[in-house]
């Protein structure tokens, strides 16, 4: 059985690991936060290392789920980093959404220490990866693809190869685009839908199955319309990959007006002390906006 190492016990991470122990792997941990490492030890057949090099010595596949391309450098660089613990042979596998830039950084790297490296941001949030149907977008090549694949496969309904390093990165941006896309969708639809007293349980047991279904509509439209927001992913984590899309798109001289449609509303929710909330409460942006003009309207008036 191969030995495995997991850098990051976040959100994601943490149940992403638990998969791996569970299947039989032999798992080492790293955590900034050593109490959280201790913790998911007593959960599961493991050990706890101090530092990103110390877990990943000796490992063949070595994962890594962060925060961003700065988190994702401090545990790789440096003399306590991964990369000084890589074996020749052995995986780097970044689960992070990152740029594509540090995706082909990182596996320049690890080709320079004989090791490999694949791009493997993933998508479906802390549900799917506690459930262990994680949607997993990789780059790099296509041999060391198929070493890590069944692997990833303990935590991921699905995992596929883009392409080379980077484009399992870039795959991820179209993934958020869409997202964003369909979150102002549903946003303005609730509206109209209360505004007509249309019953959202039934607009969604109706819709779901047709040309509008997604997982969003079915999992968060009538969440949005009880104004809960608690669940998955941050307004934060996502105005970091929307950024993200906004410069791989200017790399590629095209703009993204509803990304940045949508990213300036998340600013401002944000701007409130929001930003922990869940990505569906966008709609309360564009509630506050359509109040702003209505009020601003009746003054003119």
């Amino acid at each position: 059985m191969l030995k495995t190492a997991f850098i990051g016990l976040g959100v994601m991470g943490y149940p992403m690991a638990g998969h791996l122990a569970r299947r039989g792997y032999s798992v080492t941990v790293y955590n900034r936060t050593r109490g959280k490492a201790d913790r998911w030890i007593i959960e599961h057949e493991g050990r706890a290392a101090d530092t990103p090099r110390e877990a990943a010595t000796g490992a063949d596949v070595v994962f890594v789920c962060v925060g961003n391309d700065n988190d994702v450098r401090n545990v790789i660089y440096g003399e306590d980093g991964a990369l000084a613990g890589l074996k020749p042979g052995a995986v780097l596998v970044d689960h992070t959404t990152t740029s594509a830039d540090l995706a082909v950084e990182l596996n320049q790297a690890c080709g320079a220490s004989l090791s490999h490296f694949i791009d493997a941001p993933v998508s479906g949030g802390q549900a799917g990866a506690e459930n262990g149907c994680l949607t997993v977008m990789c780059g790099g090549t296509e041999s060391v693809f198929k070493r890590v694949q069944p692997v990833i496969e303990t935590y991921a309904y699905q995992a596929q190869l883009m392409g080379e390093s980077g484009q399992g990165q870039r795959c991820k941006m179209v993934n958020q685009i869409c997202i964003a896309g369909i979150l102002q969708g549903l946003s303005e639809a609730l509206m109209l839908a209360e505004k007509a007293n249309l019953p959202v349980a039934k607009i969604v047991a109706t819709l779901q199955h047709g040309a509008a279904g997604s997982w969003q509509m079915v999992n968060r439209l009538e969440t949005m319309a009880k104004g809960e927001f608690d669940f998955g992913f941050a307004i934060d984590w996502m105005r970091k990959d929307l950024s993200i899309c906004i410069e791989e798109a200017s790399f590629h001289n095209m703009s993204l007006p509803l990304v940045e449609a949508v990213d300036r509303r998340y600013q401002l929710l944000q701007e409130q002390g929001l930003g922990r909330m869940d990505t569906s409460a966008l709609v309360k942006a564009l509630q506050e906006g359509t109040h702003n003009i209505n009020r601003i309207s009746s003054v003119k008036g």
